[in-house]
């Protein structure tokens, strides 16, 4: 059994795989304030819920984090409760197999390196990975299986928050869709906006960005990850492929291709 992490700045996604299938799951608030004792307990609880588990036996840990302070208590976590299991730490000098073509390779974060990775090997390229979290990123793979580049736009939750915040007759909404695009109240007009504002967005930067990685747009395979992607795929239409377990598909490839399995 691997047990794959993925820290992201809002929430972290845990992935237990039995080979290639993944066959567990879990979602946690990402808190930098936790301890390695608290990650510890944290994880012990969730590894003992699964029947193929029992109390804690994992046979190889893959993790990726773009929060560096809640990484540091996870190698503490890693040292003090699993020093006999093997751990990959996916960072500048673990091998990724995918060519980093930025002026600073080493500011891209993990994630979209691992995304890349992943959806190279599960779709082919040329690809663009549209990751729904904290922030909405656009990552351009090329049909060698190059990292080329991407873009970073607010995510949705920071601009409902946002939006809540600065609008003096506004507030927090629920993330749904609403009955039309035409808001019969102060919500759905809000919902709508949000809903397929973005769904526009991702239209309009996805266009742009595979008019400039093929010479055939519409070779792109368009792949979207992320917790918030459900809200806008029937929306957006240029998604080819909804893959919720990308980046701890991508984890497992790494752990693999590091722990000489």
């Amino acid at each position: 059994m691997l047990l794959t992490i993925d820290v992201g700045n809002t929430h972290t996604v845990l992935g237990l795989f039995d080979g290639d299938e993944i066959v567990e799951h879990w979602r946690i608030s990402t808190d930098s304030r936790r301890t390695a004792d608290e990650l510890a307990v944290v994880l012990q609880g969730l590894l003992g819920q699964h029947p193929l588990i029992g109390a804690g036996g994992v046979d190889g840990i893959a993790v990726c984090s773009t929060v560096p302070s809640v990484l540091h208590e996870m190698r503490d976590m890693f040292r003090r409760y699993y020093g006999d299991i093997p751990a990959v730490v996916v960072e500048p000098g673990v091998k990724t197999g995918v060519p980093v073509l930025m002026d600073n390779p080493k500011e891209v974060g993990t994630d979209r390196i691992i995304n890349a990775l992943a959806a190279i090997k599960l779709y082919g390229g040329p690809c663009i990975v549209v990751d729904f979290g904290t922030a909405t990123t656009f990552d351009a793979v090329s049909s060698k299986g190059e990292y080329i580049g991407g873009a970073i736009a607010p995510g949705i939750e920071i601009s409902v928050d946002a939006l809540g915040a600065r609008g003096a007759q506004l507030r927090k909404i629920e993330l749904m869709r609403p009955r039309s695009v035409v808001g019969k109240s102060t919500v759905e007009a809000m919902q709508a906006g949000i809903l397929y504002g973005f769904a526009g967005q991702v239209d309009g930067v996805v266009k742009r960005m595979a008019a400039e990685l093929s010479d055939d747009p519409d070779s792109v395979t368009v792949v979207a990850t992320g917790g918030l992607a459900t809200l806008v795929l029937g929306e957006a239409s240029v998604i080819d492929v909804h893959e919720p377990w990308l980046t701890l598909i991508g984890l497992r490839m790494v752990y693999e291709r590091n722990a000489g399995i």
